[in-house]
């Protein structure tokens, strides 16, 4: 499925669609639940706790974007975006879903409102394993994109969020760098401000058109010189091309982006200037814009992923002492937390070199791949001091998982806190009070550092 949503107004006019509007499928899934009676059973309310979290506490990421990632079937999931998506640009949204059985996965893309007390406003929302759209806001703003697969359903996904200018260059074979008077500079001493860009080019240098439209105007003005309008229907605004050597359209012409529209001069009030096409955009209802972000293209571009996607939704853990988990995939993301060595995390996600990842208090943040390793070969094997119960989390009030005798031998793969991640002789993984064993040998882990947990081990490159 491909699509263009483009959707303009005010915080008053959305309000008003909110009360409109057909339900989104997500909503619609979630009214199914309830008049199947399953909408009060612990996992429908799971489920709408999880989509609910990932548009309240969704991950913060810098466009552009991109990741793989696993969801578990086991229990109910989503992932939320958030993201700053600047008027003039195009967000390109793509999202697969790799499931052994056929199953709906709702994507959901939200603007963040103004007021923190209205609700989220509904762009785009469908229930397609596969879904490929776009959003071009008219006012710059913060969005959130969910990802959530119906009850009992997960797999692999891929998420990939691009951006890129709404319009095409306008001036054949250059670029902003030839941008030389901006938007708002000041005019006649101050009288007037500019109310476009000036682009330069050499004399007769083709014009394109920055947008499919209808040419409405085709003019010869005192301030403009030689003019052409276009009409662009789908952005409701009107494209000024103006000061040029010659037109080469008519009155009522259909034309695409890239067409030719007329040639660079410096004709009406740049008679004085060297040659240069003014561009001027301007929208109804609003007047003059800046259409500066609307032709800058965009040059970042999303890192190759090169993490291992094999390992996604597994328990791994962190070679060394004093890896650092961080807010953005990065070297320079800001640092979430320090880790002890061979803390384990559950791996949900790749982006770029790193992996997204999840500890066993439920922190979520980055990790370098190189720094990790599968939970395979153990890391010490510890001896039961007293009858012991091994817990399916690492705090005291967790559901037992299985409970062990005094002098039982555990195999230990981790830590965290207190409590040591352990395997058990029939293969059971889960978590063991760290004063409850006795250190029997050790392979790089000594579980009698300090009495935080913390490992003596130096750190590592992070």
């Amino acid at each position: 499925m491909a699509g263009l949503v483009a959707v303009a107004g005010c915080e008053e006019v959305e309000q008003l669609r909110d009360h409109f509007r057909d339900l989104t499928p997500h909503e619609a899934y979630q009214a199914q639940l309830n008049v199947a009676g399953l909408g009060g059973s612990a996992l429908a309310r799971d489920w709408e706790a999880a989509g609910r979290l990932a548009l309240t506490e969704p991950l913060a990421v810098t466009l552009p974007y991109a990741e793989e990632g696993y969801i578990s079937p086991d229990a109910p999931e989503a992932t939320g975006y958030r993201f700053h998506l600047e008027r003039g640009r195009r967000l390109t949204v793509e999202v697969s879903v790799r499931s052994g059985e056929p199953a709906r996965v709702f994507v959901d893309l939200f603007r963040v409102p103004a007021d923190p007390a209205d609700p989220m406003r509904p762009i785009f929302s469908s229930e397609s394993p596969v879904d490929v759209f776009s959003h071009e806001p008219w006012r710059g703003g913060e969005f959130v994109l969910r990802l959530q697969p119906e009850l009992l359903r997960g797999g692999s996904y891929s998420v990939r969020l691009q951006i890129q200018a709404q319009l095409a260059f306008p001036v054949e074979g250059h670029g902003p760098e030839h941008v030389h008077s901006r938007f708002g500079a000041a005019r006649d001493g101050g009288a007037r401000s500019h109310r476009g860009v000036d682009i330069f080019a050499r004399r007769g240098t083709p014009v394109l058109a920055a947008s499919a439209g209808r040419v409405n105007r085709v003019r010869d003005t005192r301030i403009g010189g030689k003019v052409v309008w276009v009409r662009d229907p789908l952005r409701n605004a009107s494209v000024y091309y103006a000061h040029l050597d010659s037109q080469y359209v008519r009155d009522g012409q259909e034309v695409q982006a890239g067409d030719t529209v007329g040639f660079v001069g410096n004709t009406g009030n740049a008679r004085t200037t060297p040659p240069h096409l003014h561009l001027g955009l301007y929208r109804r209802g609003e007047g003059a814009v800046d259409p500066f972000p609307y032709i800058d293209p965009v040059r970042a571009t999303v890192p190759e992923l090169t993490v291992d996607t094999e390992r996604l939704g597994a328990w791994n853990r962190v070679r060394n002492g004093g890896v650092r988990l961080r807010a953005a995939p990065g070297p320079r993301g800001d640092v979430v937390r320090e880790l002890d060595r061979h803390t384990p995390l559950r791996l949900l996600a790749g982006s770029g070199s790193f992996f997204r990842a999840r500890l066993p208090d439920g922190t979520t943040g980055y990790v370098a791949a190189r720094l990790t390793d599968p939970v395979v070969d153990p890391v010490a094997r510890e001896t039961v001091a007293a009858a012991s119960a091994v817990l399916t989390a690492p705090t005291e009030d967790s559901a037992v998982l299985a409970r062990l005798d005094a002098g039982t031998e555990v195999r230990v793969i981790g830590r965290f806190g207190g409590y040591l991640y352990v395997r058990t002789a029939g293969g059971r993984t889960g978590w063991l009070g760290l004063e409850t064993t006795v250190a029997e040998s050790a392979s790089g882990l000594n579980p009698r550092t300090t009495s935080d947990g913390r490992a003596s081990q130096p750190g590592a490159s992070r």
